[in-house]
Protein backbone atom coordinates (compact mmCIF):
# COMPACT_ATOMS: atom_id res chain seq x y z
CA UNK A 1 0.00 0.00 0.00
CA UNK A 2 1.34 3.62 -0.87
CA UNK A 3 2.67 5.47 2.08
CA UNK A 4 -0.21 7.36 4.20
CA UNK A 5 0.70 10.15 6.66
CA UNK A 6 -1.86 11.82 9.03
CA UNK A 7 -1.78 15.77 8.43
CA UNK A 8 -5.05 17.37 9.39
CA UNK A 9 -8.28 17.66 11.01
CA UNK A 10 -10.95 19.14 9.68
CA UNK A 11 -13.27 20.68 12.07
CA UNK A 12 -16.61 22.31 11.58
CA UNK A 13 -17.04 26.12 12.80
CA UNK A 14 -20.05 27.93 12.38
CA UNK A 15 -17.85 31.16 13.56
CA UNK A 16 -14.85 31.38 12.06
CA UNK A 17 -13.71 34.73 13.92
CA UNK A 18 -14.54 33.04 17.29
CA UNK A 19 -13.15 29.49 15.91
CA UNK A 20 -9.57 31.24 14.58
CA UNK A 21 -9.37 33.38 18.11
CA UNK A 22 -9.51 30.26 20.11
CA UNK A 23 -6.64 28.75 18.49
CA UNK A 24 -4.10 31.83 17.97
CA UNK A 25 -5.28 33.82 20.64
CA UNK A 26 -5.93 31.03 23.61
CA UNK A 27 -3.76 28.17 22.52
CA UNK A 28 -1.23 30.67 20.36
CA UNK A 29 -0.70 28.55 17.37
CA UNK A 30 -0.05 30.41 14.26
CA UNK A 31 -3.13 30.93 11.34
CA UNK A 32 -1.54 29.27 8.24
CA UNK A 33 -4.09 31.15 6.02
CA UNK A 34 -7.74 31.58 5.84
CA UNK A 35 -10.25 31.97 3.10
CA UNK A 36 -12.62 34.40 4.00
CA UNK A 37 -15.40 33.51 6.41
CA UNK A 38 -15.29 29.24 4.77
CA UNK A 39 -11.71 27.64 5.80
CA UNK A 40 -8.56 29.02 7.75
CA UNK A 41 -5.94 26.60 8.40
CA UNK A 42 -4.09 26.94 11.61
CA UNK A 43 -0.05 25.55 12.47
CA UNK A 44 -0.72 22.74 14.71
CA UNK A 45 3.15 21.63 13.75
CA UNK A 46 3.15 18.54 12.11
CA UNK A 47 -0.68 17.99 11.95
CA UNK A 48 -2.66 21.23 10.32
CA UNK A 49 -5.86 22.09 12.43
CA UNK A 50 -8.40 23.17 9.83
CA UNK A 51 -11.59 25.10 10.36
CA UNK A 52 -14.18 24.84 7.79
CA UNK A 53 -17.83 25.91 7.34
CA UNK A 54 -20.55 23.20 6.22
CA UNK A 55 -19.99 23.98 2.33
CA UNK A 56 -16.38 23.57 3.05
CA UNK A 57 -16.37 20.66 5.57
CA UNK A 58 -16.09 17.10 3.85
CA UNK A 59 -18.33 15.89 6.52
CA UNK A 60 -20.30 18.76 7.32
CA UNK A 61 -20.65 19.04 11.31
CA UNK A 62 -18.43 16.15 12.15
CA UNK A 63 -14.84 15.78 12.59
CA UNK A 64 -12.67 14.23 9.65
CA UNK A 65 -9.07 13.40 9.99
CA UNK A 66 -7.46 14.46 7.24
CA UNK A 67 -4.45 11.46 5.42
CA UNK A 68 -2.12 12.58 2.99
CA UNK A 69 -1.30 9.89 0.31
CA UNK A 70 0.38 9.61 -3.16
CA UNK A 71 -2.35 6.95 -3.97
CA UNK A 72 -6.14 7.80 -3.13
CA UNK A 73 -7.76 5.81 -5.26
CA UNK A 74 -5.81 2.67 -3.78
CA UNK A 75 -6.51 4.10 -0.06
CA UNK A 76 -9.90 4.17 -0.87
CA UNK A 77 -10.35 0.66 -2.37
CA UNK A 78 -8.49 -0.75 0.65
CA UNK A 79 -11.01 1.22 3.27
CA UNK A 80 -13.50 -0.15 0.89
CA UNK A 81 -12.34 -3.47 1.45
CA UNK A 82 -11.90 -3.54 4.91
CA UNK A 83 -15.25 -2.67 6.13
CA UNK A 84 -15.14 1.01 5.42
CA UNK A 85 -17.66 3.35 3.25
CA UNK A 86 -16.73 5.51 0.38
CA UNK A 87 -19.21 8.84 0.96
CA UNK A 88 -17.35 10.72 -2.04
CA UNK A 89 -15.29 8.91 -4.41
CA UNK A 90 -11.94 9.47 -5.70
CA UNK A 91 -12.26 13.29 -7.60
CA UNK A 92 -10.34 16.42 -8.39
CA UNK A 93 -10.99 19.60 -6.96
CA UNK A 94 -9.11 22.76 -7.82
CA UNK A 95 -5.94 21.12 -5.49
CA UNK A 96 -5.96 17.93 -4.76
CA UNK A 97 -7.44 14.64 -5.44
CA UNK A 98 -9.61 13.71 -2.42
CA UNK A 99 -12.16 10.68 -1.48
CA UNK A 100 -14.53 11.12 1.71
CA UNK A 101 -15.19 7.81 3.29
CA UNK A 102 -15.81 6.51 7.19
CA UNK A 103 -13.67 3.88 8.10
CA UNK A 104 -15.58 0.69 10.13
CA UNK A 105 -16.67 2.45 13.07
CA UNK A 106 -17.87 5.31 11.30
CA UNK A 107 -15.01 8.08 11.86
CA UNK A 108 -14.69 10.43 9.51
CA UNK A 109 -11.22 10.28 6.86
CA UNK A 110 -10.15 12.41 4.01
CA UNK A 111 -7.92 11.01 1.88
CA UNK A 112 -5.29 13.41 -0.15
CA UNK A 113 -3.01 13.87 -2.89
CA UNK A 114 -1.43 17.52 -4.13
CA UNK A 115 -2.22 17.62 -7.78
CA UNK A 116 0.77 17.87 -10.22
CA UNK A 117 1.50 21.57 -10.73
Amino acid sequence: MAELNVRMVVLSTDDMDKSIAFYTETLDFPLKFRDGDRYAAIDGGSVTIALAIGVDHPLPGGIAVGIRTDDVDGAAAAIEAGGGVIVKPAYDDAHERRAVAYDNKGNGLVLYSPLPK
